[in-house]
């Protein structure tokens, strides 16, 4: 076992790659409102929600995020970067529960569009303290179902079955 590590994963959602990404890249302080039970909330620390300006770290939003995968865990994360024409964004943990057992974590997701929906492709790259700290599924599940969630809410009411 390395103490570097890659995890990926996809999941098929019925919304719209524009829509999913804009709510994680504009409107990430609604993610607790889609995802309750995962999310207990998202809290900027510095920046403006919605204003991601890439050209300097210091524009770069900051914010705490409360996730429950288990137990409550808190961490501070920074939007790195958005692409806005390939609906991806990533994320890079700067400090929090996860710093615990690992030096760095960066989340990195991007929505693709499809015929019928859309297709969320995660990727988590970090690098463990040491060798005896087992890969991170349960950070990949958490993803996956808040992807589920997200999808959910973001489709209510619409018309589509």
């Amino acid at each position: 076992m390395g103490r570097f590590g890659k995890l990926e994963t996809d999941v098929h959602i019925r919304a719209s790659a524009s829509k999913f990404h804009e709510l994680f890249s504009e409107r990430t302080h609604h993610i607790s409102n889609a995802s309750t039970d995962k999310v207990h909330g998202v809290d900027l620390l510095e920046g403006e929600w919605g204003k991601n300006e890439f050209s300097s770290a210091q524009n770069n939003n900051i914010f705490t995020r409360k996730l429950a995968d288990g137990k409550a865990r808190v961490t501070k994360e920074i939007i790195e970067a958005v692409d806005k024409e390939n609906n991806s964004i990533t994320f890079t943990m700067i400090e929090g529960d996860l710093s615990e057992k690992y030096k760095s974590f960066k989340f990195k997701m991007q929505c693709i569009p499809k015929k019928k929906g859309s297709v969320v492709h995660w990727v988590l790259e970090y690098e463990k303290l040491h060798d005896n700290i087992p890969d991170s599924h349960t950070m990949l599940q958490l993803c996956v179902d808040i992807a589920k969630d997200i999808d959910a809410h973001l489709m209510e009411g619409s018309e589509e079955p």
